[in-house]
Order: structure tokens, then sequence, then C-alpha cells
């Protein structure tokens, strides 16, 4: 709307001046919107709307109950991630390896019983004094023993060999991945405290205390930097001749004498009509948009007031 009515000033300021080599248009600043992450209830406005904020300065804050729950729950699992590698690391412990050691014992007790029975029942067996039943129930038992002997051993190797290199870079990504996720709910919880990014003027604070915000409505305007800047129409016939740091004088609307500022910024494509849409007398009237940065002594000018620049 700002920019509407800049246009139709200009407009009118054409018609009735249209031999003047002036640029048309309004003081402005950087708007800068901080905009909402989640849809949270205002509980704090510390600053008021027109107060000077320099970056870093509180402007709004959310309620974050709900985050902070979040953010514990994210530390829970990189205190369990961090358990774990460290019991991968560590290896068994000595009761772990004792009782796989005991189990290798009495499997190995219980091979040498099942080897003897074996050996008695193959001698009955040639004197004829037992049947084939008793012979082969006594070699599967002796074929058990020596099955359940290797797996003790191999049970006890796995034990006091340690924990495989690949399990412990599978642990050590799982502890990264978690660490990465708690540093994400930080960054959440702290989005739920609006600070200023730059120096500047708080010019609104849409939503007020005890409101539930929207998920990307702004929260807080702020007005960057100190002095102001011209944002003006060069007329066509001009564009040429003006090129980004030129000095070019401002006149401010209430201040008698004009201000030297600098071009730090013109379109390269009118805002109007295009040019190739034009014959040669209608391309005069088309505009280009441009920026006069003031200097910092000016500061203390308003943003919205008429303005007009000099052009070369």
């Amino acid at each position: 709307m700002r920019y509407f009515i800049a246009v139709i000033y200009i407009l009118l300021s054409a018609c009735t001046n249209p031999d003047d080599n002036v640029a048309l248009g309004i003081l402005e600043r950087d708007r800068i919107a901080h905009t909402a992450t989640v849809s949270e209830v205002v509980v704090a406005l510390p600053v008021s709307q027109g107060q000077v904020v320099t970056k870093g300065t509180l402007l709004v804050k959310l309620d974050d109950t709900q985050q902070k729950a979040q953010v514990a729950k994210a530390q829970a699992r990189v205190l369990q991630a961090e358990a774990n590698l460290e019991k991968m690391h560590n290896g068994a412990r000595e009761e772990e390896v004792a009782a796989a050691s005991a189990k290798v014992a009495g499997a190995k007790a219980t091979l040498v019983e099942s080897e003897a029975n074996y050996k008695r029942a193959k001698n009955l067996i040639e004197r004829k004094l037992t049947s084939q039943a008793n012979l082969d129930q006594s070699l599967a038992s002796r074929d058990a023993g020596f099955a359940n002997l290797r797996a003790a051993q191999e049970q006890l190797r796995e034990l006091t060999n340690g924990t495989r290199e690949e399990d412990l870079r599978i642990a050590e990504a799982q502890l990264a991945a978690e660490v990465a996720a708690l540093a994400s709910e930080h960054k959440k919880l702290s989005d739920l405290s609006i600070t200023a990014t730059r120096n500047g003027i708080l010019d609104n604070l849409p939503w007020n205390l005890g409101e539930r915000v929207t998920l990307g409505s702004p929260l807080a305007i702020v007005l960057a930097g100190k002095a102001p800047f011209a944002r003006v129409y060069v007329p066509e016939p001009y564009r040429v001749k003006m090129k980004v740091g030129d000095a070019l004088a401002v006149h401010v609307d209430g201040l008698d004498k004009p201000i030297t500022g600098r071009l730090r910024w013109i379109s390269s494509e009118p805002a109007f009509s295009p040019y190739y849409a034009l014959n040669q007398d209608q391309r005069s009237r088309l505009m280009y948009l441009a920026e006069v940065q003031l200097p910092d002594s000016e500061a203390s000018l308003p943003n919205g007031v008429p303005a007009q620049v000099v052009l070369p």
C-alpha cells in the first residue's frame, strides 16, 4: 500500500512538473520479519513497539514447555547411545566370562561321561550283552556332548575376543545421530525466543500477549539499519547515467538543505510496462526503482516521509 501511494504521488508530480530532473519516492528502511516456527502461545513481549533494539535483543517469547520435554527426550536418547557404545568398548564382564568358562567345563565333563558310556555300550555289543539301540543311543549322546562343548567354547571365545569392529562403528553412528537430533531440538527450543538479528527499530508486534500464533506468521517487524534510504523511481532517460555508488542529492520534505546519499541499488527492469511494448515517446515514461542510502548522521529521520533525488 505504501509503495502504491508513492507511485500515485510520482505520477501526479510528473504530470505537473514533467521537466524536473528528480526521482520521487519515500524514505524506507529494510524490514526484517521474524516469523513463527511453531504454533505456540505468546508468553512475553519484553520490548515495546517503536523502541531501538540491538542484535540479540529478545523481542518475543513463546511457550517452550512442550519443546523442553522434547529436548529432555533427546538428551535421554544420547545418554542411552553413549552407554551402549561404552558397553561395547568395555566388552564382557568378568562374571560373564567366568560363567562361559564354567559352561565349557561342564560340557567337557558331560562329554567325558558320554564317551565312557559309548565305549561300554560298544564293548557290550561286541559281546552281545546289549542291544543295538543302546549303542545308537550312547553314540548320539556322545555326539551331542561334542556339539555342546563346541558351542560353549565358541561362546567363551566371543566374550574374550571383544566386540566386532562393525558393531562399534554402528554404535558410534547411532550416537552421532542422537547427538544431531539433540542439537536440532535445542535449535527448535531457541527459535521460541525471537531475538533481533540486526540493529534497528521495533516497528510492529502483530500478536498480543497470550495469543496463540499461527505457523509462519510474523511475530515482530524490525526496521533495520541506522539511517533510512530513499526508495525512488528513476525516469527512463536518466537510467543510463546512473550506476551503483554514485553520490546523489536527496531532498526530504521538512528539511531545508539536501542530503548527500549513495546509490546502493537500481533495478535493471522497469517497474511498469516493458520497454519493448512501448514506442519511443512512451518509453520516456518508464520508471526504474532505485534505493539511495543516506548517511548514518540522518538516523533520526522517520520512515514514510516523501523524498526526491536530484538526477545527474
